[in-house]
């Protein structure tokens, strides 16, 4: 792992550090905050997955997240959105390729060698930052934006033993119905009939097994984006399994990074209840 860079901030470390993943088989670069609190011992951890176009460092520097993450004496980690390089496959389309990976291990080419971002998040990362920093992994909350919320979703239903909280803002909540999710699908997992479409599928997922866990979810109702992300189909998946969350419409909010740093405050402060109970 090589230090990129350490910058004090709000009492603790903001680094960004790059390591060879041998889930991508390519280097990848993440950001970490750690509050003050980690110099005494391990501090519970809140994952933040980015959207399409994203690297690590979009959320890092305009989510504003630290602040309040230093309040609750919690880390936050910054992964990047896809494996990046010359000899990595790329599309001209900002919604495929490097920047685009939406948290799924490829299993078609070109896309199969390296894009496997699913063990990234959920093994490889995981396994190098609770190695080298001071976290707790039996303290773990997941959040993302657009394509990460779908992300973090995704991941937290599948994988509820891990994360004991999980929130989202503006996510992708139904994939196999949009053209954000139908088109990357097709092109990492192959044909629509491949079962991996639904296991992928935050709507989807929620009728099947749900979260047993908090769960926070805010939606801008003036998102450019809204009808990609069909939050009326979570919601009514919400509601038919009657999974404990709270969904919200934001009046007036669209999908950009004003939107979540308006509501980072209450997302950090609902895992940190979650992550110190």
């Amino acid at each position: 792992m090589e230090t990129l860079s350490e910058n004090a901030c709000f009492g603790g470390i903001q680094g960004v550090y790059k390591h060879a993943s041998t889930a991508t088989g390519t280097d990848m670069t993440f950001g970490l905050f750690l509050p003050v609190e980690a110099q005494d011992g391990p501090v519970p951890v809140l994952w933040f997955l980015a959207g399409l176009t994203c690297t690590h460092e979009n959320a890092m520097t305009k989510a504003g997240a630290q602040s309040w993450a230093a309040e609750q004496g919690i880390a936050l980690i910054f992964p990047d959105t896809s494996p990046r390089g010359d000899g990595v496959a790329d599309d001209d389309a900002f919604d495929l390729g490097q920047g685009a990976g939406f948290y799924v291990n490829a299993t078609k080419d070109p896309w199969a060698p390296h894009f496997q971002m699913w063990d990234y998040v959920t093994e490889d990362l995981p396994g190098l930052v609770f190695e080298k920093f001071a976290l707790d992994p039996e303290r773990q909350g997941i959040t993302g934006h657009s394509m990460g919320g779908h992300g973090a979703l995704t991941i937290a239903m599948t994988l509820p033993e891990q994360f004991r909280s999980v929130s989202a803002f503006s996510p992708i909540c139904n994939p196999t119905a949009s053209d954000w999710g139908r088109k990357q699908f097709a092109a990492y997992l192959g044909d629509e009939d491949n079962a991996d479409w639904l296991a992928h599928d935050t709507s989807h997922l929620m009728t099947q097994r749900g979260f047993d866990g908090p769960m926070l979810i805010d939606t801008g109702t003036k998102d450019q984006f809204i009808d990609l992300l069909r939050p009326e189909a979570l919601s009514h998946a919400i509601a038919s399994r009657r999974q404990q969350a709270t969904f919200r419409m934001q009046p007036g909010y669209d999908h950009s990074y004003f939107f979540v740093s308006t509501f980072m405050e209450d997302h950090v402060a609902f895992h940190a209840e979650a992550l110190w109970a």
